[in-house]
Formats: structure tokens, sequence, C-alpha cells
């Protein structure tokens, strides 16, 4: 019984009230409308951009590799860092395509190793230095991050400066109007007088 009621608190708008004005009909609908669009629109815009964003991660995991390099040059030994995170530096590092073409650059290797150690780095398809692609759950991860944003960023722009917004605020000066028209027409004949 009181959900019942309680349904019927929510839905004022649309029930059959004496008090009731064309006003709160048509801003009844525009709240409507505009939901579905923030619904809609929201898990639309979070879909295309996270498997937009999935299929980006998946080309760069196509597109790069890891190619074994020899190091150059010796780099200084690791500093003790809190947390066990990874000291990289860049060192001058050699390494072969595929083709047997001999490269040389700088990449990001760890600390502590000596000329001549064998490293790690990442290469695109053409050659250049590259980073690590994510991995298919880091890919994911980030995937479904951007997609929640670009859905709460469509819904942000949708309740604050879609047409919503513009209608309730024309609905409501109309209401002020209204009311300080009547109360012009009403008031004076409140007005009681003292002696």
């Amino acid at each position: 019984m009181s959900r019942n009621r309680h349904g019927k608190k929510r839905l004022w708008r649309m029930r059959s009230n004496p008090l009731r004005r064309h006003d709160d009909i048509v801003e009844a609908w525009i709240a409507l409308v505009v939901w579905a669009v923030i619904a809609v629109g929201g898990a639309l815009a979070g879909l295309v951009t996270f498997h937009a964003a999935d299929e980006v991660f998946a080309a760069q995991r196509t597109q790069r590799h890891s190619v074994q390099a020899v190091l150059l040059t010796d780099t200084p030994p690791a500093s003790s860092t809190p947390g066990g995170a990874r000291d990289l530096i860049k060192a001058k590092v050699r390494w072969a395509t595929a083709d047997g073409t001999s490269h040389t650059g700088s990449a990001l290797v760890d600390t502590g190793q000596k000329a001549g150690s064998e490293v790690a780095v990442w290469v695109d398809s053409a050659g250049n230095f590259t980073i690590e692609p994510p991995s298919s759950k880091e890919a994911t991860l980030e995937s479904a991050v951007l997609g929640l944003t670009a859905a709460l960023a469509f819904a942000g722009v949708a309740f604050g400066a879609g047409a919503g917004a513009g209608a309730r605020y024309r609905l409501d000066r109309r209401r002020i109007d209204s009311w300080g028209t009547e109360w012009n027409l009403v008031g004076p004949s409140w007005g009681r007088t003292t002696s």
C-alpha cells in the first residue's frame, strides 16, 4: 500500500491534480526526455569509446614487439626506492631489426647493469623505439575507464548545457512572471488599512 502511494508521489505532475498547470506537464516531459537522453546517450558514448580505445590498444599490441638489444654503456647502480619501484635510466643500446640491419639509440633500461648486458626494448613496425603496449587486461581496464569518463562527460553536457536546463529556466521565468502578474491583481485587495 505505501509503495503505491510513494509511486504516486513521484509522478504527481502526471496525475490529474487540480493544482497542476500546463507548465508542470511540460516540465515533467522535459525531465523524462532529458533523463532518457542521458541514459541512452551516455551508454552509447561509453560503449563507443570503450570499443574504440580497445581497438587502438589491440593495434598497438600487434604493431609493437620486443627485441633484444645490447647495452653499450654501464648504468649507475639502483637507488633504494620505497615500494619496490623500478629505477629506469636512458642508456645507449644497439639492436638488429628482422632484416639484420643494426641500429643504435637511447632506450629506457633498468639501472645497475654493465655494458654488454642484454636488455629488452620495444620497437614499432618501422623499427623506432616505443613504449611497451598495455596487456589485454590493462587495455580492458583503461578502455573501461575511458568509456566511463565519456559516459559521464556526455551525461554532464546533456544535463547541464542541454535543452532541458534552458527549457526549465524559461518555464521558471514564465511561472515567476505569472505569479507577479497575479499578485499585482490580487495583492492590493488583501491589503489591510490601519487607523
